[in-house]
């Protein structure tokens, strides 16, 4: 009989298995380095009960498990034991010192023993019923039960939240009516309404919003203090004896019916008659500093000045004209005072991106009664820029790939604020055939953006305060030749504009773009690849495209959404409208018939196409969940049969489905098992389903957290398909009955190296299920997974380098 063998590298795994078993097993006896007296807390926990839901109870039970109420929980654990302990005590108690104790005993991997204190058990029971009361719960009440057994405590938290209050009737008492106005008719947007269950939280979030409408509406000086509220829980329906309501406790808590209170709002009026704190202040002059120093002096006498309209520009050197600040600036003379002018001044100050400092104060002056001067003070940033970009990266399909990037910036062209960006970038791939290097690919190009900080129209467009509009003229060149098989021109211009409909929403529309899509194919490639498929000789038909575009994007990732944020990308591409328009004007303009389509010999390819890009994040202390779903759908239309080649979808790759090559997965349930398709991976599509989901974990802080190691694992599921049957690709058309049949789904881990500015990203993809045939006929591919032959590794596992996060 022939006895196996294991590679070393098997066997040193195993050895460690072994290490990390024993480890974790010596990892419970950390209470024999307590003392008699001392108890090590090894758990804690919240029952609660009361009239509340499934998820209330959950979101409760999780806010009183906080670190702020629960003053004492217990040690991390690791794979089920507290290593982190253990390892703290071999340092202190043990005295381990070597190299490799060095290593595993640096103090992030460290945790002190909690030792058991009731005391601050006692602590804890009163900040919970504190909370509980903050959350409209005034009559709950919190007990504990602690176990301690063999130097091990465990304490149980019971919690009886008896019926939350809803909020009745809210009276308001303001006696300055111009006030009493403004309260009113921002009703809407109150924090605290009838029928809502009373929340504490509530009050304080009111307090902050009704003093920022007061102050917005003119009142510079209004203070929250004025603002006070009382509540009234007294629900005398429900008692028996009014006089003697705590004797009817008991019945109100066992009524179907839920406790009511009555909140009184009341705004008084300043003690001193002659305080401002309720007066109406406007602006008066409206100073701004172009070219201010960081350390200068608003009064300095060098500066010049200039009055334009409402403003006094004062400035050393004249870097900018004033109509852009008029533009960007809110402000006017004998406005009411405002904070919204406030902010929108300096947003749209910032968004120009002149200046790396922006300041805004106001100063009463000192000759006017309930007014103010504005003094805006920008620091400017650098005019010019010049950056250069370098990358390296290797994946499946070649040895090593390589870029370089120039970029050029102007932010203040013209003195208007206008932006030049210039960008010359150049690669090449280099695939390793036998021992010798061989290029494969390489591409350059140029790209320029002028970007105007205004609506430019043929018409007078009224733009929104709130918004910061922009209009980008753009124009490229780019070259991509696939040595020994085609060279792809590109020539490209667009004419839109961009803006914020609000913080979290932003628009990019394009009424005019243009694509002229230059191909040359050699002989061999033609003969041995396209020839074969009608659909790839349609695809790389030399063509123009020309339409519109349009992109809505939706990300609310700030500091209001650390625990839960999304991103929504929806784009709308349609080719062929406007230049048939011009063709057919040719047409009729000219007297032999001739259009653009006849002179160039160049097809208008039509088409439209759809994109949409939705993903979500749950963000934790150590870890984070990402999900993505992507649809794609493009849809030839008129004279054309196809989409052009650089409009045409792909999967597989490092940002796709990593299990499978970039370009090799599709269409359908199709697969390429050619020669050709081995050196050329070029799969392509007209409709594209996709679904990701990747659990990210912390491993180790490196070099004092400037760089950090993270793990990953995930799961991705999708494909390409065709619209229409296509003879040389049988299965590659998409059909609603074979959606689950034509599902690939790819799973596998990566490690990320993150410097915080950009992230390294290193993954391996292993299929779970084949869209094409296998051994098994549902296409599951799980049951042939042999892990240990080498050769078997080579051909199904995928490796995938990159620069920053796939989603």
């Amino acid at each position: 009989m022939k006895r196996s063998t294991y590679p070393l590298y098997v066997k040193m795994a195993h050895l460690a298995v072994l290490l990390m078993v024993c480890g974790l097993w010596t990892a419970c006896s950390n209470t024999r380095y307590l003392q008699k007296e001392q108890n090590l807390l090894t758990n804690t926990d919240v029952n609660i009960t009361g009239k509340l839901n499934s998820n209330e109870k959950t979101d409760l039970k999780n806010d009183l498990s906080s670190k702020s109420l629960m003053l004492q929980q217990p040690n991390q654990k690791v794979l089920g034991t507290r290593l982190k302990v253990w390892l703290y005590n071999q340092k202190n108690y043990e005295k381990k010192s070597n190299w490799f104790w060095n290593l595993m005993l640096a103090e992030r991997n460290l945790q002190e023993p909690v030792i058991y204190d009731s005391l601050k058990t006692k602590e804890s029971v009163a900040r919970m019923i504190s909370y509980l009361n903050n959350q409209g719960y005034f009559y709950a009440t919190v007990g504990y039960k602690e176990n301690i057994r063999r130097q091990k405590a465990s304490v149980e938290y019971e919690v009886n939240t008896g019926k939350n209050f809803v909020i009745k009737k809210i009276n308001y008492d303001i006696p300055d009516t111009a006030i009493s106005k403004i309260v009113k008719d921002n009703l809407q947007f109150s924090h605290i309404k009838t029928n809502d269950a009373y929340k504490a939280g509530n009050l304080d979030r009111e307090r902050e919003r009704l003093t920022r409408v007061i102050r917005d509406a003119g009142y510079y000086k209004f203070n929250r203090e004025l603002i006070s509220f009382t509540v009234d829980t007294l629900n005398k329906s429900l008692f028996v004896d009014p006089l003697n309501p705590f004797e009817s406790m008991p019945t109100v808590l066992s009524s179907d019916q839920k406790p009511l209170l009555d909140i009184d709002v009341e705004i008084k009026l300043p003690e001193d008659s002659a305080s401002d704190l309720t007066k109406l202040f406007y602006l008066n002059k409206i100073y701004v500093f172009p070219d201010f120093k960081l350390q200068g002096n608003v009064n300095d006498t060098n500066y010049h000045t200039t009055q334009s309209r409402f403003l006094t520009i004062k400035y050393y050197e004249n870097i900018i004209r004033p109509r852009v600040l008029s533009r960007a600036i809110q402000l006017r003379t004998n406005d009411k005072y405002s904070i919204q002018n406030y902010n929108n001044t300096v947003n749209r100050l910032y968004d120009l991106n002149l200046w790396q400092f922006v300041t805004l104060t106001y100063k009463e002056n000192p000759d006017t009664v309930q007014k103010l001067d504005a003094y805006i003070q920008l620091t400017p940033r650098k005019k010019q820029e010049i950056s250069t970009n370098f990358d390296i990266s290797t994946s499946s399909d070649y040895f090593v790939g390589s870029g370089v990037s120039f970029g050029y910036r102007h932010y203040n062209l013209n003195r208007a604020a206008n932006e030049l960006h210039i960008n010359v970038k150049g690669g090449v791939e280099v695939v390793k055939n036998n021992s010798q290097f061989d290029l494969q690919a390489q591409e350059y190009g140029i790209t320029a953006d002028l970007i105007l900080p205004r609506f430019v129209t043929p018409f007078r467009l009224r733009q929104n305060n709130r918004s910061t509009a922009k209009t980008r003229i753009s124009a490229g060149f780019n070259n991509l030749r696939r040595i020994d098989k085609f060279n792809i021109r590109n020539v490209t211009g667009s004419f839109g504009y961009e803006w914020n409909e609000s913080v979290y929403k932003r628009w990019n529309v394009k009424p005019l773009t243009f694509t002229y899509v230059g191909v040359v194919l050699t002989k061999e490639f033609i003969d041995s690849v396209v020839s074969t498929s009608p659909y790839l000789r349609r695809s790389f038909e030399p063509a123009f495209v020309g339409g519109e575009n349009i992109t809505y994007i939706f990300s609310n990732n700030d500091v209001f959404h650390q625990r839960q944020n999304t991103y929504f990308r929806a784009n709308f591409e349609e080719s062929g409208l406007w230049l048939k328009g011009v063709n057919g004007a040719l047409d009729v303009l000219s007297s032999k018939g001739e259009n653009l389509e006849t002179l160039s010999r160049v097809n208008i390819s039509q088409f439209v196409r759809l994109e949409l890009d939705y993903r979500h994040y749950w963000n934790y202390e150590r870890s984070a969940v990402a999900t993505r779903a992507y649809v794609g759908l493009g849809v030839p239309y008129g004279q054309s049969s196809v989409l052009p080649y650089i409009r045409q979808f792909t999967a597989g790759g490092p940002n796709s489905i990593r299990a499978w090559r970039l370009r090799t997965l599709g269409p359908g349930s199709y697969t390429d098992t050619s020669r050709v398709a081995q050196i050329f991976p070029d799969q392509t599509g007209d409709m594209k389903l996709e679904g990701n989901v990747e659990y990210r974990f912390n491993l180790i802080r490196l070099f004092g957290g400037s760089m950090n190691l993270k793990g990953a694992t995930f799961l991705d599921l999708g494909n390409i398909w065709m619209l229409r049957k296509d003879t040389s690709r049988p299965g590659a058309e998409f059909q609603v009955g074979n959606l689950y049949k034509d599902l690939a789904i790819g799973t596998g881990a990566g490690l990320r190296v993150d410097f915080s500015y950009f992230v390294i990203r290193l993954d391996f993809g292993i299929p779970l299920k084949k869209p094409y045939p296998t051994k098994n006929s549902s296409g599951w591919y799980i049951g042939e997974w042999t892990l240990g032959d080498s050769r078997w590794r080579r051909e199904n596992v995928t490796w995938n380098v990159a620069i920053g996060y796939p989603f």
